[in-house]
């Protein structure tokens, strides 16, 4: 099996060290790190060192490889513009290179942010995506047209391959490596890695902190869900659906698991989102009931004050308590 590696200015480092450290630790027997029945380049049009997020210089290993020499080129994102990354990630060489290998018929990965710069390009229309819960809403605001969920590791779609970034990478590159090699040299890369096997792609992502409590995966699914659709709230017959299992036993397994049913989770989960902006940032009351999927200001405070005992207006940011001040 043969990766050829795009890296984005300001690419993720993480991402990165682990898909191609458990490539390293299946080509070969022992710790060799000879690439025997994997292979792995870091391509690049220019030459130049590729800087990641943490300011680490990696060099590339080679050009830009023929398509067809390749099994997956796999493009590891970082900093998005709003983070201070570079607003144009790869140079118009590589998205030329990117194009060409799609329209040659070879599977593409987004790796971390990657996603993104695939999607820029128009190479992932149609397809089922996976991003970090973490830039979710990023990618929702970039790309509204596109189907995106943050509530697994990885989706392999067709000849797309989206991951979420993380560890996530490596749990994808060991599927990979079952997939090519088989299952004993994807759980050897995995146990040297210090895990104790690889996660499937349908896993749930380890998790923003509305999660933390949950233990059931198919729970922590669900509250993923509720989570980036916090200003579109889903019924628990749709979150259901999604979890392929009955609205009943998704009850069931809510009440299990936090003592309450998925649309008192779902309530709270809203109201704490709304409690965050309301001291974080200098939206409206108006703005954070839209936001958080209440029918109007009156309905954020009736709900907000039954909760917290005391309204919405009583945790202002002062600069906003200011500007509210100076309009009467």
């Amino acid at each position: 099996m043969t990766v050829g590696f795009v890296l984005a200015d300001r690419f993720t480092l993480s991402a990165f060290s682990t898909f191609v450290d458990a490539l390293r630790l299946a080509a070969d027997e022992g710790d060799g790190s000879r690439q025997d029945r994997c292979r792995w380049h870091v391509m690049s049009a220019s030459g130049r060192p590729i800087v990641s997020s943490a300011g680490v210089e990696v060099m590339p290993t080679s050009g830009l490889l023929p398509p067809e020499s390749l099994d997956y080129v796999a493009v590891v994102g970082g900093l998005l513009p709003r983070s201070g990354g570079p607003a144009r990630p790869i140079d118009s060489m590589t998205e030329a290179y990117l194009v060409r290998a799609a329209e040659r018929g070879r599977p593409l990965v987004g790796v971390c942010t990657g996603s993104f710069v695939l999607a820029r390009l128009g190479l992932l229309d149609g397809c089922s995506i996976c991003v970090s819960w973490y830039h979710y809403r990023d990618f929702v605001e970039l790309f509204p047209e596109l189907s995106a969920s943050a509530d697994r590791l990885f989706v392999k779609d067709g000849d797309r391959i989206t991951c979420s970034g993380g560890t996530g990478a490596a749990d994808l590159a060991a599927s990979l490596v079952d997939q090519h090699l088989g299952q004993a040299l994807a759980r050897k890369s995995m146990r040297i890695l210090l895990q104790d096997r690889a996660r499937p792609g349908v896993g749930p992502q380890p998790q923003p902190p509305s999660t933390a409590q949950a233990q059931d995966p198919r729970v922590k699914r669900a509250l993923l869900l509720m989570e980036q659709h916090v200003g579109d709230p889903l019924s628990v017959e749709a979150i259901a659906l999604e979890l392929s299992i009955g609205a009943r036993q998704l009850e069931r397994l809510f009440r299990d698991a936090l003592g309450i049913g998925p649309n008192a989770a779902y309530a709270r989960l809203r109201l704490e989102r709304a409690d965050w902006l309301l001291r974080m940032t200098e939206h409206s009351v108006t703005e954070v009931a839209l936001e958080c999927g209440f029918a109007d200001c009156a309905h954020l405070s009736r709900s907000y004050k039954a909760s917290f005992g005391r309204p919405p207006s009583a945790v202002r940011p002062r600069r906003r308590q200011a500007a509210d001040l100076a309009k009467i």
